[in-house]
């Protein structure tokens, strides 16, 4: 109990750091700056590049605010923002926080929507190269949303990007099954979710910083056509 008090405060303390009650120029700004909802696979045409994200436990929109943003804005920059469509997972998965304590570091219901979008991604658009990226609880999510996946769609999965990794520890920085070489793992000094901890440091709100990294992660995954 003390954990999951520690957890939730933590959280509280993040969207306390990320939302706070701006004047409204810095509001339109930031809104401007941080898009936290992204639906171009549902609602708009194929891409060359498509990102899957899951965003962490109690934020925003369904890209949050900590990287998903950050993330897709970066991709775009690399490759071309008429070439990449950013997709964040919702529906069954609203990143609630008593999940974190589950066996799986969250629930079949988010694992089976995540893996449902992937899914989607490659039966809409079957030219499209897919990524994906999580953070936090999402970083579970996509862990064993790409465990779950059918051989031909994991194939089609090209890049996997994971921050504040909460199946580091058990997971051994990687995702099983699925390539190495093709996953990388983002934890920040003193981010103990990465050592099987589930308690909120400030180390865990950080990985913004590490969204043109990502990105270009990403970008070497693919193989794009000029």
């Amino acid at each position: 109990m003390t954990i999951l008090k520690s957890l939730l405060a933590g959280v509280c303390a993040t969207l306390a750091v990320a939302n706070p009650l701006p004047a409204p120029e810095a509001d339109q700004l930031q809104s401007r700056q941080f898009i936290t909802d992204s639906n171009e696979l549902m609602a708009g045409p194929c891409k060359d590049v498509t990102l899957i994200f899951t965003r962490g436990s109690a934020e925003i929109g369904n890209m949050g605010l900590v990287i998903g943003p950050q993330l897709c804005q970066a991709l775009k920059a690399q490759i071309s923002p008429n070439r990449v469509a950013c997709q964040g997972v919702e529906g069954q998965y609203v990143g609630l926080i008593k999940p974190n304590f589950l066996d799986y570091n969250t629930d079949p219901k988010s694992i089976q929507t995540a893996k449902t979008t992937i899914e989607e991604a490659a039966s809409k658009c079957p030219n499209t190269q897919i990524v994906a990226g999580g953070y936090s609880q999402g970083s579970a999510v996509i862990d064993y949303a790409v465990q779950e996946l059918n051989s031909d769609t994991r194939n089609k999965l090209k890049g996997v990007v994971l921050f504040g990794f909460t199946r580091n520890k058990q997971d051994h920085g990687q995702i099983p099954g699925y390539p190495q070489d093709k996953v990388k793992v983002y934890c920040a000094p003193g981010d103990v979710v990465c050592d099987g901890i589930l308690v909120i440091t400030p180390s865990h709100q950080v990985y913004g910083v590490n969204a043109g990294d990502a990105a270009d992660f990403l970008a070497r995954q693919v193989n794009l056509p000029q």
